[in-house]
């Protein structure tokens, strides 16, 4: 196929990216270890991390988890916020020749037994606040080996004593649990340091990451990256981004703001790997829904990326203390996950003086499968160009590619694409076309330059009698109201129409009233894509990463108007 993109990149952007210049992640991950030795990797409430220290600490507890018995490839559940513990530890699993689960440390009980059979993970390292879901569901999964971390562990002596203090008792964080059979992380640490790594084969095609999907279209399923798709994607995510790190002022190292949590693909790839790949610094924040405490830490380095989604970047403008915040260090914002609105771009561009820059990507593409030029001064309601080595295709319902400026579902294909879904070839079988590329689920446009567009995704469309309504473009509306915090447009029932338009309103203004917001819309929208009904609320659901849920809304019985 042609790559009409590739006019649209800015110089010294390579075409492709070599996947196979590694061996595996290992091979990445120890290079970095022996050339950054001496800077900073990670630094989580004042405690900093070294390359040398993460290296030591991940090959010890590698140790560990070889002697438990595990055989090549078992999987390996992480169950953290960001912490210190969790770099260590997906260094020590891949090391040690394993696969890394990923775990959402809010999971209810279903959900994490769900993931721990679905993955058939035989061990797991978790954070202690988090452990009375994992006793519920132990007895029912294949787990055979459990590592508790604390908070205050990593922290030093002292300040950990009295974090794990405050957190266990001032605060109350950790829910009492019974798990006999675990062990401290601290103790698997120094169990490990008598030991020996014994270095692994590890082959570019075997799993890494097991990266489970939201589940929003039903089951949670486990997109199956492997050491190569990672790889790709750092490499690619490194080119992509030379154009914006190239802006003064020049550093030695970059210090990036790592808030959203590693268990999620964009900061996993985005912030610890790629960090970890160009030897930079990566500021864990372990609880980004506490702004004030966010905007406290980010007072502390002076940062040059700081990757985000929508609501966070939204809510850091909305607090007082952030424009007080030292910005000239910043190079790169990059924003993903959900779309970013005009009004959040342009306030975020007003007050730090750079442009959020956005991408696109999914769990099954390592993420980063498009974004806009990292030298991008202004917001554009694009997802931007196809990254190095990748082709983007518009399809219809029949596989066929449509012409520009025509919507359709983008597929995509490179070497960042995932092997498949976990143990479901039935559906890898329905996700991939019989020449490899990969079928989003979401509708876009490209247009004759290349760039693409996000239209909406194929299951949140509403129609309104045979007209096709696109929440996103009703949001992007909505949230240009001076008075409007936040909101989110789902369809529902109706006898007429056949669905009907509903907006969910976090206002800004509390003064804001459904007939002025309607007004509002009357003036900006064509009748079908108007609201019927306009709700307002305190606040709307919301991922752990701060991606709005439409489908809860949906689900409500409020919502049926």
């Amino acid at each position: 196929m042609e790559k009409i993109w590739l006019k649209s990149y800015p110089p010294g952007v390579p075409a492709e990216i070599d996947p196979d210049r590694y061996r595996s992640l290992v091979h990445l991950l120890e290079e970095s270890f022996q050339k950054y030795a001496q800077r900073n990797a990670f630094v989580c409430m004042d405690k900093f991390l070294t390359y040398a220290e993460l290296d030591a600490a991940s090959r010890k507890l590698g140790a560990y988890l070889q002697s438990l018995g595990l055989k090549q490839g078992a999987r390996v559940a992480i169950m953290m916020p960001n912490v210190l513990q969790y770099p260590v530890a997906i260094g020590a699993i891949l090391r040690a020749g394993y696969t890394v689960v990923n775990v959402n440390p809010l999971y209810t009980a279903r959900e994490l037994q769900h993931q721990l059979n679905d993955s058939g993970s035989s061990a797991i390292i978790v954070l202690e606040n988090f452990a009375t879901t994992l006793e519920q569901v132990l007895g029912r999964t294949g787990v055979k080996h459990v590592i508790v971390a604390s908070m205050g562990e990593m922290l030093g002596a002292l300040k950990g004593a009295l974090v794990d203090f405050v957190v266990r008792k001032v605060k109350k964080l950790v829910p009492p649990f019974s798990l006999p059979q675990a062990v401290r992380f601290k103790r698997a640490l120094a169990l490990g340091g008598a030991m020996k790594l014994t270095p692994v084969e590890i082959d570019a095609a075997d799993p890494a990451f097991l990266q489970y999907t939201g589940g929003t279209t039903g089951i949670s399923k486990g997109a199956t990256l492997t050491h190569r798709n990672v790889i790709a994607n750092v490499l690619q995510t490194e080119a992509w981004s030379q154009p914006g790190l190239a802006k003064a002022p020049q550093v030695d190292a970059l210090t990036i703001v790592c808030a959203l949590p590693l268990y999620h693909i964009f900061a996993l790839t985005a912030c610890a790997m790629w960090g970890m790949r160009v030897g930079a610094l990566n500021i864990l924040i372990p609880n980004p829904r506490d702004i004030g405490g966010f905007i406290k830490e980010l007072a502390k380095y002076k940062f040059n990326m700081l990757p985000a989604v929508n609501t966070l970047y939204n809510a850091l403008l909305n607090h007082p203390e952030f424009a007080k915040l030292d910005f000239s260090g910043l190079k790169l914002a990059n924003g993903g996950g959900m779309a970013v609105q005009q009004t959040v771009s342009d306030k975020w561009l007003k007050t730090t003086g750079v442009a959020i820059i956005e991408g696109y990507g999914l769990s099954e593409t390592a993420p980063v499968a498009t974004c806009n030029r990292a030298d991008s001064t202004e917001f554009s309601g694009m997802i931007g160009l196809p990254v190095p080595s990748t082709d983007i295709a518009i399809l219809d319902d029949d596989g066929r590619p449509v012409g520009f400026g025509q919507p359709g579902e983008i597929a995509i294909r490179g070497p960042q694409v995932m092997a498949g879904y976990w143990n479901r070839p039935d559906e890898t079988a329905k996700a991939m076309t019989a020449d490899g590329f990969f079928k989003s689920g979401d509708v876009g446009i490209m247009d004759e330059r290349g760039y693409v567009k996000i239209v909406d995704r194929k299951k949140d469309m509403i129609l309104v009698s045979g007209f096709n309504v696109y929440p996103n473009e009703v949001e992007a509306v909505v949230a240009a109201h001076p008075g409007v915090l936040e909101c989110a447009c789902v369809g529902v029932p109706d006898e007429h129409s056949g669905e009907a338009v509903k907006v969910f309103v976090v206002r800004r203004d509390p003064k804001l009233g459904t007939e002025a917001l309607a007004e509002y819309c009357r003036e900006q929208l064509t009748g079908y894509k108007r609201p019927k009904y306009i709700e307002f609320r305190d606040e709307l659901p919301k991922t752990n990463v701060g991606k709005i849920l439409r489908r809860a809304l949906r689900d409500e019985k409020t919502a049926a108007a």
